[in-house]
């Protein structure tokens, strides 16, 4: 994956380490795996961030960080993805969740509409299982294609840029060969000059006599 194109949209490292909540986590910052962006830091990130984007309580973010210390993957990765889930998109989110929990323990939900959703907050001890089994499910599942995704999507633009490259390096080498050719067929056909024939025993004529001669 282009590496510059990635930082553009991650937090610069001085950003993440001052967070109030991230900078509980002191000297464990140090590790320079948590900032490296290679495949596997990234895919790691990002599975930890799409996982505990999905977490149905607060402090999803000081989960992430203490996950990606813990697997020594890109903290800034983990720590973006789990703005995945805002104000603006929970109760979307965890909405789906709830009804995929309850199609998992085969309960009937407390509503089917998104606008009673109001419901469901008068009802926690009703809910708060099947929430918290769908989401940690859809956590899983989407944590995993990430992870896949990302790595299959780096090596692609690996070996991509390295076809790339060797193309290159084939179309000069070619062109190279083109150029020199004409040179060689040109020295190739060029007549030697003529040996003038000597008789035997007499000293060799110089050169300019011999071609007066002719």
């Amino acid at each position: 994956m282009p590496r510059r194109l990635i930082k553009r949209y991650l937090p610069d490292s001085h950003e993440v380490r001052s967070h109030p909540w991230i900078s509980r986590f002191g000297h464990r910052l140090h590790d320079p795996n948590l900032w490296h962006l290679n495949r596997r830091s990234f895919s790691g990130g990002v599975a930890v961030g799409l996982f505990c984007a999905l977490l149905p309580f607060p402090g999803q973010m000081l989960v992430a960080a203490a996950l990606a210390i813990a697997l020594r993957v890109n903290l800034p990765t983990a720590v973006v993805l789990v703005w995945m889930t805002n104000p603006l998109t929970i109760p979307p989110v965890f909405f789906g969740a709830y009804l995929f929990g309850c199609l998992l323990l085969g309960r009937v939900p407390v509503t089917q509409n998104l606008s009673e959703w109001q419901t469901i907050l008068t009802q926690l001890d009703a809910v708060w299982v099947p929430l918290f089994v769908g989401s940690l499910v859809l956590g899983g599942v989407l944590a995993l294609a990430g992870f896949v995704g990302v790595r299959l999507l780096w090596r692609w633009y690996v070996i991509r840029k390295r076809e790339r490259r060797h193309h290159r390096q084939g179309s000069l080498s070619q062109a190279g060969a083109e150029t020199a050719a004409p040179d060689r067929v040109l020295s190739l056909n060029q007549t030697p000059p003529a040996r003038v024939k000597e008789t035997p025993g007499s000293p060799p004529e110089p050169a300019a006599r011999t071609a007066s001669h002719r």
